[in-house]
């Protein structure tokens, strides 16, 4: 699309569409691991996926067109930056990692040290992003994905949400929260301080919406032709509370179904 408008005039493109190596989703002792070049269709129809990382194929349903869905890769979808993506939130929030080769060889970094600014990564001009992991330890972690558009489909996020946290069920406390907001700043971004107010803190209506409260005191929204920064402001309150809310009742149920079985 940069090229088409014009934005990028590259003297060379190289088709990395038949790397095989890049379109696995591998289960390992420590990572779940996702090729830069799988779909989010795949993600979407992945079995492992929809049990270990329901918030993310959740994020990969809300991607623009079914023709984006089956052509579109999640490799794709970090590389461009925009803040308004919505995989990078479900990722950040369960503490994702990318590995990144290049002429000097591999290297990994948090998701979060991936995205610079707008359509600007932290990728030398000889590195080619390989894979996402995502580590075994949170798979089990109580999560959930939330966007807002103008339209239910085929519409860029105004903001979306992604949470996870664990609940020590003995004092019905927060554990390990993380908030990802989109849409919001220049990059992705963790909502660190409302993190901080809740590890700890008793799993209440009030704790929750005193979060969203904070997290919007950490973004800056801009005012655009979609949406004013007020708004935006008032959207970040109301979807951080929901996913909160709703990683904690998805958790709540599955507690009761495994004393059940």
């Amino acid at each position: 699309m940069e090229i088409k408008s014009g934005v990028r005039h590259p003297n060379t493109i190289i088709d990395i569409s038949r790397i095989q190596d890049l379109k696995k989703i591998v289960s390992t002792d420590l990572v779940v691991s996702i090729g830069s070049m799988v779909t989010h269709a795949e993600i979407m129809h992945s079995s492992l996926l929809r049990d270990m990382l329901p918030s993310l194929v959740e994020a990969a349903h809300t991607i623009g067109t079914v023709q984006t869905r089956n052509m579109g890769t999640i490799g794709g979808n970090l590389m461009t930056c925009v803040p308004s993506m919505d995989s990078g939130p479900s990722l950040m929030a369960l503490d994702a990692m990318v590995n990144i080769r290049g002429l000097n060889g591999q290297r990994q970094l948090p998701i979060a040290d991936l995205f610079l600014g707008p359509r600007n990564t932290s990728l030398k001009p000889d590195e080619l992003l390989i894979d996402v992991c995502i580590p075994k330890s949170n798979l089990s972690k109580p999560t959930a994905f939330l966007k807002f558009g103008l339209r239910k489909g085929q519409a860029l996020a105004l903001v979306n949400v992604a949470v996870s946290f664990w609940v020590d069920w003995s004092k019905n406390i927060f554990l390990e929260p993380r908030i990802s907001l989109g849409a919001v700043a220049p990059t992705v971004i963790r909502a660190t301080i409302a993190e901080k107010y809740l590890e700890g803190r008793q799993i209440t209506s009030d704790t929750i919406a005193e979060a969203g409260r904070i997290a919007v005191t950490e973004a800056n929204p801009i005012t655009d032709f979609r949406a004013s920064a007020k708004y935006r402001s008032h959207l970040i309150s109301v979807l951080t509370r929901r996913a909160l809310s709703k990683a904690y009742d998805q958790a709540t149920l599955k507690r009761a179904g495994d004393k059940c079985a």
